[in-house]
């Protein structure tokens, strides 16, 4: 039997996700599974451990047990590589594992997966955006080139995207939970953030350019980029959306009032809302977002206050930024049969 290199974010889900793995490592024992098993103790630690496990010829599989950030980590980390990627779900969203059809509390499911799953090769955006300051003890972030490689654009950090990245109200929303909110747990407290954030919204003017359609500035309100259907712990932002196709999808709003952006909540959640407020979904294989000057041309400086561009749920870049899509960049081990496959 290959064995299973487990690691574990302790901190996920408000520090439950350790109790999740528990739950998990009763199995794999039960089972008499080979595995050993690697904790986090910071910020990028599980794609430290992942890239260092790259070369192991005794391990078939790496799992990350924690949410969509560890995963996004993980994931980072065995980019590019033969190894697959395992999920154990113990976060709040989730939405990588909710993709991959592996179920969210169902240890003895969990685990058969795992053992008895489909391997996919999956495409990933890579992004290449502005650092953003840092917030509480949420740090600046660097470039990690050993695993991202080098930016080709002086001055900007490179990020993977394995799930979504999306910039306007709901990234504002992200950033938010660094702050305020961490007495709320699971999904709930991203309404409440969505709310805290659309009432002080203020009007931001963005150039963006498509594919290889004509760049055009546009009343910013909400943008997410995306491989897969869902993020926000279920919301189905971007229907139909598959990993294993030679694009991501897009789905924007523009110019929307705050009135509107609070009652977008409810058919986001359904994937209804598409086609709604002359709201978007596209094929997409390239993205620029940058802001403009007072003649409405894009330049390289910074939005103020920060327009952030997140990447898989991490809150860390802002614009201007760049997204391309490249195809066949990790194997994930999901369940034998996926909606969009």
């Amino acid at each position: 039997m290959a064995k299973f290199a487990c690691i574990v974010n302790p901190a996920g889900r408000d520090g439950r996700s350790l109790k999740i793995w528990k739950k998990n490592e009763l199995i794999l024992k039960k089972e008499n599974l080979d595995y050993e098993v690697h904790f986090t103790k910071h910020i990028g630690h599980a794609s430290e451990i992942a890239y260092s496990l790259r070369t192991r010829d005794d391990i078939d599989c790496v799992v990350a047990c924690g949410g969509d950030g560890t995963v996004h980590e993980v994931a980072s980390g065995l980019r590019g590589s033969q190894k697959k990627l395992g999920i154990i779900p113990a976060g709040t969203g989730n939405d990588i594992a909710r993709a991959h059809n592996i179920p969210l509390t169902n240890p003895k499911k969990i685990i058969d997966i795992l053992v008895n799953g489909t391997d996919r090769h999956v495409g990933a955006f890579r992004l290449q955006g502005t650092p953003a300051p840092s917030v509480n003890n949420y740090p600046e972030p660097k470039n990690n080139t050993k695993w991202d490689g080098e930016p080709d654009i002086e001055g900007r950090i490179v990020r993977w995207v394995f799930l979504e990245s999306d910039c306007g109200v709901t990234s504002a929303t992200s950033r938010a939970k660094l702050k305020r909110g961490k007495w709320i747990k699971g999904s709930i407290k991203y309404t409440y953030l969505g709310i805290t954030e659309i009432l002080p919204w203020k009007k931001k003017m963005a150039w963006v350019k498509i594919n290889d359609d004509d760049g055009i500035v546009v009343d910013f309100s909400m943008l997410a980029i995306t491989t897969t259907e869902m993020f926000g712990g279920g919301y189905k932002v971007c229907p139909g959306a598959s990993p294993i196709e030679e694009h991501g999808q897009l789905c924007h709003a523009w110019g929307l009032s705050k009135i509107k952006m609070l009652l977008l909540m409810g058919p986001l959640k359904k994937g209804k809302h598409v086609g709604k407020w002359g709201i978007e979904q596209k094929p997409c294989k390239r993205l620029e977002i940058k802001s403009v000057d007072k003649e409405g041309s894009p330049t390289e400086e910074v939005h103020s206050p920060p327009l952030i561009v997140q990447a898989d749920g991490e809150p860390c870049l802002q614009t201007p930024a760049l997204l391309e899509y490249h195809v066949k960049q990790l194997w994930i081990r999901g369940s034998n049969q996926v909606p969009w496959d």
